[in-house]
């Protein structure tokens, strides 16, 4: 009888929190479960990044279309359409190292559908719930990437080691059948059409049109639809604001993408360490951002709610101060030539990255709350494009490093040689 009273909005935010888990499990399990069979089948390093790069740009070219979907058709229906199409995938293809154009094909695919799933995220979120708790909403809902992130790293490998890598695919594809399921059964659109929740007054600063814009007709029922709606694409591109959300997620995702990549190769080549040996401690920089992004979000709703900061003084606080000590915990990554003195600098970093979503993450809400979705979708192609520049140009520079000390090592040996030889000479 108490569920009766148990508001749907809340009911919503839970399962998108559970969408994005599930979402970073998927991912996780694949780097798992196809690094393992790859390697077993010798496949070279270069092959391997190119198939799990795949996923990447997908995702980027599916961002935008996912908002515009959102907006036209419904945040509900292409989130469920999204996790259907990218189950069946996992569910149905083989994963066999060698078959390469099939799983380009299938990574693309993922990537594609896992691509609308953000900016449908936005337009429901939006949709449901009120101006004063978006902030510990959408921090709920995002840090579930982290808890998803860290459950796969920490329980995926014991699967593959007794069931094999393919057993990741058929559990992922479970898992989002499962969802579908209860998003199916429980999530439905807002009472009214309008969405009043995202036209609430009094604590959003919507810099954007949301009146005038779109056109209702009266189905049986009366209850009125949406027939047709006319985006501003010209107000957003050209909007600062949304350039300021695009950068932040730039930035974001660059330190983001870039540590979850290549955090685990600098613990084994920089500090001679096996990722075996680290036990749970690697899990801590994933679950500190889980944590510090709900912190975030209920600080950002606490000043706004209290009237103790406006909506763009919270944000921006919560955006700056976030941002800068991530940067000083990223630049002592390299002072510290220790596991522990990694891993705490590592997990601040991510920690107070996180805590910095409740300032731009949000703030799609705040200046277009009836085009959250579309201008999620732009600024998440920039954080996706972020994710490939930097992994990649992180790999030429440890490329360059690698070379070096290649031939730092041979100069030495030669020397050594030599110092050798004139021993020799001298008796």
């Amino acid at each position: 009888m108490r569920m009766m009273n148990f508001p749907k909005r809340y009911l919503i935010v839970i399962l998108t929190f559970i969408c994005t888990s599930v979402c970073y499990i998927e991912r996780v399990g694949f780097s798992i479960a196809y690094t393992i069979a790859a390697d077993a089948a010798g496949i070279n390093q270069s092959s391997k990044g190119k198939i799990l790069s795949t996923f990447y740009y997908g995702y980027a070219c599916s961002q935008v279309p996912g908002g515009w979907a959102a907006q036209r058709i419904g945040g509900r229906k292409v989130l469920l359409l999204s996790f259907v199409l990218w189950s069946m995938t996992c569910a149905l293809v083989p994963l066999n190292p060698n078959l390469v154009l099939t799983l380009v094909i299938a990574r693309l695919l993922v990537g594609v559908a896992q691509g609308f799933i953000f900016p449908s995220i936005h337009t429901v979120l939006a949709q449901w719930v009120p101006p004063h708790e978006r902030s510990r909403s959408v921090s709920l809902t995002t840090s579930g990437m982290y808890l998803g992130a860290a459950a796969g790293m920490l329980f995926l490998p014991s699967l593959v080691k007794y069931k094999g890598p393919q057993s990741v695919f058929l559990a992922e594809a479970a898992l989002g059948a499962m969802w579908s399921m209860l998003w199916f059964t429980y999530a439905s659109d807002p009472p009214r059409s309008e969405h009043p929740k995202a036209t609430a007054a009094g604590f959003g600063e919507s810099l954007l049109p949301i009146k005038g814009v779109q056109k209702f007709k009266v189905e049986n029922g009366g209850n009125s639809v949406r027939s047709s709606t006319k985006i501003p694409w010209k107000r957003i591109l050209f909007s600062l604001p949304v350039w300021a959300i695009v950068v932040n997620n730039f930035t974001f995702h660059y330190a983001l993408y870039v540590l979850m990549n290549w955090l685990p190769t600098y613990f084994e080549l920089g500090l001679k360490l096996s990722l075996q040996e680290m036990g749970s401690s690697k899990m801590m920089p994933y679950l500190n951002m889980f944590i510090f992004s709900n912190i975030g979000g209920m600080l950002a709703d606490h000043f706004v709610t209290k009237r103790i900061l406006s909506v763009t003084k919270t944000r921006k606080l919560l955006n700056t101060v976030g941002f800068v000590v991530a940067s000083l915990a990223l630049m002592a990554i390299p002072v510290f030539r220790t596991s522990n003195g990694a891993v705490i600098c590592s997990s601040v970093a991510l920690g107070f990255l996180a805590l910095g979503r409740a300032g731009f993450a949000v703030n799609h809400m705040d200046i277009a709350p009836r085009y959250a979705g579309i201008v999620m979708g732009v600024s998440n192609t920039a954080g996706t494009l972020a994710g490939i520049i930097g992994v990649d140009f992180t790999d030429a520079q440890v490329e360059v490093v690698m070379v070096l000390e290649q031939e730092q090592e041979q100069e030495q040996e030669q020397e050594q040689e030599k110092y050798e030889d004139d021993d020799l000479h001298s008796y």
